[in-house]
C-alpha cells in the first residue's frame, strides 16, 4: 500500500472515532446558535400561535394509524423557540424513549415508531406559519400552513406524495391540548383519522 494512502486511511479512521467531549461542545455550540429565549420582537403577540407550547409534554396516543384507545401508547414531545425567535421547533418521540431502546425500523410490526421534528416558521408576507414535519424513521415529510381558527390551531397542507392533510391543536389549555391528524381518502370526500394524541405538560 502507498504510505501516503495508508496515512490517509489512518487519519480518516481517527477523524471518525467518537469524541464525547468534542460532541458535547459541538452540541452546546449548536444550541447556543439555534435556540432562542422567546419569540422575535417583530412577531406580534396576536400572531404567536405556538409560543405557549414551549417546554416538554407527555403524550397519550389514542390513535396512530390504528385505534389504540384500549391500550394507549405513551409518547413525548418537546418544543422550543429557535432561529432568533422566528420559529418554533419540536421533537415528537413515540413510543417514549423509556420504551424506545433497541427498537429499529424492523420492529414496526411491534407497533408504531416515530422520532421526528417540526419546524414552524412565521411568514410575515403570508401572515401565517409555514410548518414542515420530517420523520427520518418512517420517511414521512409534510408541508402545511398554520392559522388560528377560533380557539383552535388549524394546519392544512400535504404529504410528500400530495395527499391533503389537516393537523389540528384543539382543547387547548395552559397545560393540556389535543392533537389530531387527518388525511383525505382517494374518494376526495372522506377524511381519515391518522393520529389522535392527548398532551399534558411536564412541570418545569
Amino acid at each position: 500500500m502507498n504510505p501516503q494512502m495508508a496515512g490517509a486511511t489512518r487519519l480518516d479512521s481517527a477523524s471518525q472515532a467518537p469524541d464525547p467531549l468534542h460532541a458535547d461542545t459541538a452540541q452546546g455550540a449548536l444550541w447556543s446558535a439555534l435556540g432562542a429565549s422567546g419569540r422575535a420582537a417583530d412577531i406580534a403577540a396576536s400572531d404567536d400561535l405556538y409560543g405557549w407550547l414551549a417546554g416538554s409534554w407527555t403524550l397519550e396516543v389514542l390513535h396512530y394509524r390504528t385505534d389504540m384507545r384500549a391500550a394507549p401508547m405513551k409518547a413525548e414531545a418537546h418544543f422550543a423557540w429557535v432561529l432568533d425567535g422566528r420559529a418554533m421547533q419540536d421533537v415528537w418521540i413515540f413510543p417514549a424513549r423509556s420504551e424506545w431502546q433497541g427498537r429499529t425500523r424492523g420492529a414496526q410490526a411491534e407497533g408504531p415508531l416515530g422520532y421526528g421534528t417540526t419546524l414552524r416558521v412565521w411568514d410575515p408576507a403570508l401572515r401565517a406559519w409555514r410548518v414542515t414535519w420530517i420523520d427520518p424513521v418512517s420517511g414521512q415529510r409534510s408541508e402545511l400552513i398554520g392559522r388560528r381558527v377560533g380557539d383552535d390551531i388549524v394546519q392544512i397542507g400535504t404529504r410528500a406524495d400530495g395527499t391533503p392533510i389537516r393537523w389540528n391543536f384543539t382543547h387547548i389549555t395552559a397545560n393540556t391540548f389535543r392533537w389530531t391528524g387527518t388525511s383525505l381518502e382517494a374518494d376526495g370526500v372522506t377524511w381519515k383519522v391518522g393520529g389522535d394524541f392527548i398532551a399534558t405538560r411536564v412541570p418545569a
